[in-house]
């Protein structure tokens, strides 16, 4: 469909890998249930894993964990969809009290057309 004059710039899973702006959470997710490579965007990872290391109440494996169990409920409930969106508590920032946010996981094609998941917030493409 397209010549290789018409691709204006590529990005792979891979380079977002690298850099930092996916983070690859595979082998966690395959603990919960997935069988195709998982990844969170550095958002995501910012506002519903990432937790202070002062706060012992919990830490970022186990919400980690509540992320990718929430997505996999839902997964599992709509069956074949490409998005599915789901919800979880949002970590609290500054003594605010956790919130429910929406996140949404995308099933599509990796660098090389093979089933990956990415786990985004609205908004993020």
């Amino acid at each position: 469909m397209f010549t290789e004059a018409d691709v204006i710039h590529v990005y792979t899973r891979a380079q977002a890998l690298a850099d930092g702006v996916l983070m690859d959470v595979s082998v966690m997710a395959r603990e919960a249930g997935f069988k195709v490579p998982v990844a969170v965007t550095a958002a995501v990872w910012s506002d519903c894993v990432a937790w202070p290391r002062e706060d012992a109440g919990q830490d970022e494996q186990g919400r980690l964990w509540d992320v990718l169990t929430m997505a996999r409920l839902e997964a599992g409930r709509h069956g074949n969809l490409q998005v599915v969106p789901f919800k979880v508590l949002r970590v609290p920032r500054d003594g605010t009290t956790p919130q429910l946010t929406q996140l949404t996981l995308h099933i599509g094609p990796g660098d090389d057309a093979e089933p990956v998941i990415t786990i985004l917030l609205p908004g993020e493409d």
